[in-house]
């Protein structure tokens, strides 16, 4: 049945756009599939589905996407998903929309700023580490510009 569902999903996701957990759900639900949202928030993980401006996409998708001239820049991400922004000493965390902290941090990753040294992304935050605390002081005031 796992494996039924699976297949389920990435079929549906590499069809037309799906936008967020509920509609993934219903359309499932209209192939005779029933599943709870506990148990497509762990397929949508082990799938490594990754929710991005266009909604739910598969990794290999995803990577097509990254190489057309058309990504959207950090600018662009941030000020789709971003909500607010923190230091801690050195890190600077990142509060998005729900799903889209893996969009933001690989969009920061592909900036590869110096003053980055990693990014850790979660469902609705990023952690960024930087250095020290004054890189990550202004690494939060550049991302807080773009946010808007």
């Amino acid at each position: 049945m796992k494996q039924e569902r699976h297949n389920a999903i990435r079929r549906l996701v590499a069809g037309k756009p799906i936008l967020n957990q509920d509609e993934l759900r219903r359309k499932l639900i209209q192939r005779g599939i029933d599943v709870t949202q506990a148990t497509l928030s762990r397929d949508i993980h082990e799938l490594n589905l990754m929710k991005g401006p266009n909604g739910y996409a598969l990794p290999a998708a995803l990577a097509a996407e990254e190489e057309d001239e058309d990504v959207p820049s950090l600018q662009e991400v941030l000020y789709s998903f971003g909500l607010k922004v923190r230091t801690a000493q050195n890190q600077v965390i990142l509060i998005t929309t729900i799903g889209g902290a893996q969009p933001v941090a690989a969009a920061i990753d592909n900036e590869e700023y110096e003053e980055v040294l990693g990014t850790l992304a979660g469902d609705n935050t990023v952690l960024i580490v930087c250095p020290d605390q004054r890189t990550a002081s202004q690494l939060r005031a550049r991302l807080e510009a773009m946010i808007g």
